[in-house]
């Protein structure tokens, strides 16, 4: 794992003074920061797992899944083996199908990761989601873990919606406009904001 972002002191900074309970979040969560592998295939590779099953599940297919890779999660490693191989890890039909598409993508290089990096947050999004098993769910937490693109604010994660109902006193599910609203309070560091919020919920650090 990699060190802090370079900007999260300042977005800590900025965070504190724009929103009180951003700011209260930030002085209770002090011990750890958002950290990232910077290994997008990796990532992706760990997100098509996660996909509609429990954390639980999800890190117990995972460990299976790495086993059987040798620890060696690449898309050389990937595309030697059988699907049938990965299927015995837990993984689903599409799922399979998903990694595999994925490994032949990074290695005959129709998907290029270093284009991401010239890209806006949008524009990536797209990109990654043009990646079959990857929405646009799944392409905002690769920006926000693994690439730390410092502005993500994925309004269709659960663990974020829930969080903002239960830090500012709102129903379940938060009034758009409302979202909308902190999302402006809290550019350009929403993945700061995110990350904050998703740890009142989940007090272990949340990586990818």
């Amino acid at each position: 794992m990699s060190k802090r972002p370079k900007y999260w002191n300042s977005a800590v900074k900025y965070l504190s003074k724009k929103d009180p309970v951003m700011k209260k979040l930030i002085s209770q969560y002090k011990d750890k920061t958002l950290t990232t592998r910077k290994d997008i295939f990796y990532s992706l590779c760990k997100s098509i797992i996660g996909q509609q099953i429990s954390v639980q599940a999800a890190n117990s297919v995972f460990k299976k899944f790495e086993k059987v890779c040798n620890g060696k999660i690449n898309p050389k490693k990937i595309n030697k083996l059988r699907p049938g191989k990965l299927k015995r890890c837990g993984l689903s039909r599409q799922k399979v199908k998903g990694i595999k598409e994925l490994a032949i993508k990074f290695e005959n290089k129709s998907f290029d990761p270093k284009k991401i990096k010239f890209m806006t947050d949008e524009e990536a999004i797209i990109y990654l989601s043009s990646l079959r098993q990857i929405g646009r769910w799944s392409a905002e937490m690769i920006l926000l873990f693994t690439l730390n693109r410092p502005d993500i604010w994925p309004i269709q994660d659960i663990g974020l919606l829930r969080s903002i109902s239960n830090n500012y006193k709102k129903k379940y599910f938060p009034p758009k406009k409302f979202v909308e609203s902190l999302r402006k309070k809290f550019s350009p560091y929403c993945s700061v904001a995110t990350w904050y919020l998703w740890r009142s919920i989940d007090d272990d650090p949340i990586q990818y």
